[in-house]
């Protein structure tokens, strides 16, 4: 279960807006979601969390880039919300990487060939597989499996935290507090910033 609220700074202090996040599906969508929010283009952060498993911070200053902190990146790259968060760049791949190799893999066979390329032992397909058994044909069609080709490559992505660890120390949650969070996070965050109050009015 998901819980994703917005808290935009103002001269009065925070205040904090529960947000659907159904129509967002990149990060250039939450990162519009949150100026929209913005008042005179002050601070705004956009808070996700998965119950116990992962949380995710984006801070959004006017027109500056968004800074991203993600709690534990394994456990995001499971989500569709996470992977938002989980750009070329806080992984640190060249940008468009997984579309290449998505590509690359769509251009290859199943026989290991590429696209248009022919058989070299079209009358032998099956010999292989029946005297094999499981040498040549590993993939168990199960979305659970994480060697089988669905969701995100959990091989590609470091484990533990994940950004901007600072995302948060100004405004009053320094960098080693961040790290320690594990539960009801963001009720200890908006207490850390001083809108405890306002955030509970959305929970």
């Amino acid at each position: 279960m998901y819980f994703a609220a917005l808290l935009a700074r103002t001269e009065d202090g925070w205040e904090a807006s529960d947000t659907e996040l159904d129509d967002v599906e990149t990060l250039s969508d939450l990162t519009d979601l949150a100026r929209d929010a913005s008042v005179d283009e002050d601070t705004v952060l956009v808070f996700i969390e998965q119950e116990d498993a992962w949380f995710g911070v984006v801070r959004v200053d006017g027109e500056d880039d968004p800074r991203i902190f993600v709690s534990d990146a394994t456990a995001a790259a499971r989500s569709s919300y996470g992977e938002i968060l989980l750009t070329d760049e806080l992984l640190g791949r060249e940008p468009g990487a997984e579309d290449t190799i998505a590509a690359l893999e769509e251009l290859v066979g199943l026989d290991g060939t590429e696209d248009g390329e022919p058989d070299t032992n079209p009358d032998n397909n099956s010999d292989t597989d029946t005297d094999t058994g499981s040498d040549t044909d590993t993939d168990s069609d199960d979305p659970d499996d994480p060697d089988d080709g669905y969701g995100a490559d959990a091989d590609a992505v470091p484990a533990g935290p994940l950004g901007d660890t600072l995302v948060l120390a100004d405004l009053g949650l320094p960098e080693a507090e961040l790290l320690m969070l594990r539960t009801d996070v963001l009720a200890e965050i908006a207490e850390a910033l001083g809108a405890a109050e306002v955030l509970e009015t959305v929970r």
